[in-house]
């Protein structure tokens, strides 16, 4: 047996630590060539060699040069020879989404095992009840993978800036939609064909509904917010809208009055209430998170103590995810002891705290209509907007492309949501107002 110094000059025995892996696609079979290609280097730094034992893949038939690559794992296409293998110490869950990730994790915590994931559907929808069984097995699951990809976030929320108390999150979360807007931008692109390019170069996916209409960054906001918050924040507590309604024009428009378009995810605490949202918004070009393009991704957290804090980097990909999933790997065996587990981390959220209803916070605002080109119309509007308590920061007007008509930018000081909307409503009913074409938030972030 391997044996290795102590600190304090005295023997110890090496552990291996035996990991079952569940799903061997895109994102496994990366975490399989990373193991073994760092194997050393990580005994090295730890004192523990990382030994993959089982993996367990649906479409086994279809690994098989793995399999003939691999010849001391055993292949198996049931997790259940994973989950009851009393040899196993760590379960490593990659095959994403609810059901049966939630019960091969459930199942693998009760037989006292450690997990590791990068499911942030299932933390963000049933983070509660996983992390309670977690605790009731004195065991614990580690999931740094779910949000930013190889981007530390979770880790030093929990560990490094734990101290602090956290009152905002912001940031650009979700890589498939930064690169769509970054490219209607710079290539002049409507939605449509900036889609169909991110569609052929593999960075959004045949049905691309789960980026582009938010769903992805709600689970890693909720995520996210949990942890900073000290409040279990899930999936359908986070408003969400998507940037299938972004168009041209919108983002040229924004670059005109100083502002860029990004899919924004954003969380923050005031008074024990939490205001969880992802929504496209216009942000100042001189914000940082204005220059993050194509699809890389940036958070923002405001603390107490240590003020902002921005984590940046490549927020997909099978490299820098695998990374995150060793990572967590590493982060439980550098202490394993198979006769005296214990908590990593645990979960955070030991408080809890009201969200608060989207129709009650506050935003500025970018509204887009095409009016009828004549006196009067102004005072209309003016009218409708006032009657609903919406105050108007500026107004720019520009040439509409039908004859007779005029097309007009507002930009709205703070307001309502639940006015804004109402005064829309009322908006849609009056004579002179063609169309309402888009309504975009506006955050005016301090650079």
């Amino acid at each position: 047996m391997y044996m290795e110094k102590s600190a304090a000059g005295n023997l110890k025995d090496s552990l291996d630590i035996n990991i079952g892996l569940v799903g061997l696609g895109y994102i496994g079979s990366e975490v399989l060539r990373l193991i073994a290609a760092q194997n050393d280097y990580i005994m090295k730094k730890i004192g523990r060699r990382l030994k993959i034992k089982k993996i367990a893949e649906k479409d086994i038939k279809s690994k098989d040069k793995i399999i003939k690559k691999y010849r001391d794992i055993v292949f198996t296409d049931n997790p259940g020879d994973i989950i009851n293998d009393g040899d196993i110490d760590i379960v490593v869950e990659l095959i994403g989404g609810i059901n049966p990730a939630f019960d091969i994790i459930t199942g693998a915590l009760r037989n006292g095992k450690y997990v590791v994931t990068a499911n942030k559907d299932l933390i963000a929808k049933k983070g509660g009840q996983i992390f309670e069984e977690a605790e009731k097995h004195n065991v614990d699951i580690l999931f740094e993978a779910s949000v930013g990809g190889g981007i530390p976030i979770i880790g030093p929320l929990k560990s490094s800036l734990a101290s602090n108390n956290i009152s905002k999150i912001v940031g650009i979360v979700n890589g498939t939609t930064n690169f769509i807007l970054t490219k209607m931008k710079e290539n002049g692109l409507g939605f449509t064909d900036a889609l169909s390019m991110a569609q052929k170069l593999g960075y959004a996916e045949a049905n691309p509904a789960s980026d582009i209409e938010g769903k992805d960054a709600a689970n890693k906001l909720a995520i996210l917010a949990s942890i900073a918050f000290n409040s279990r924040v899930v999936f359908d507590d986070v408003y969400r809208e998507g940037i299938q309604k972004i168009s041209i024009s919108d983002i040229l428009y924004a670059d005109e009055l100083g502002y860029d378009i990004k899919l924004l995810a954003i969380g923050s605490e005031e008074e024990e209430k939490i205001n969880v949202r992802v929504h496209p918004a216009l942000i100042p070009k001189k914000h940082i998170l204005a220059s993050i393009k194509d699809t890389f991704n940036a958070v923002y957290f405001y603390g107490n103590y240590m003020g902002e804090i921005m984590s940046f980097g490549r927020g997909a990909g099978d490299k820098p995810t695998a990374s995150s999933v060793v990572g967590d790997i590493i982060s439980i065996a550098r202490n394993y002891d198979r006769n005296n587990k214990h908590i990593i981390f645990g979960c955070t959220c030991f408080r809890e705290k009201q969200i608060m209803p989207f129709a009650e916070t506050s935003d500025k605002f970018y509204i887009l209509m095409d009016v009828v080109d004549r006196a009067g119309v102004l005072a209309k509007i003016a009218a409708v907007f006032g009657s609903k308590s919406v105050s108007i920061q500026s107004m720019v007007q520009k040439q509409a492309s039908a004859r007779g008509c005029a097309r007009l930018i507002f930009i709205t000081h703070d307001t309502l949501n639940k006015s804004l909307y109402e005064a829309i409503d009322e908006l849609k009913k009056v004579d002179v107002v063609k169309k309402i074409i888009n309504i975009i938030r506006v955050e005016e972030l301090e650079s």
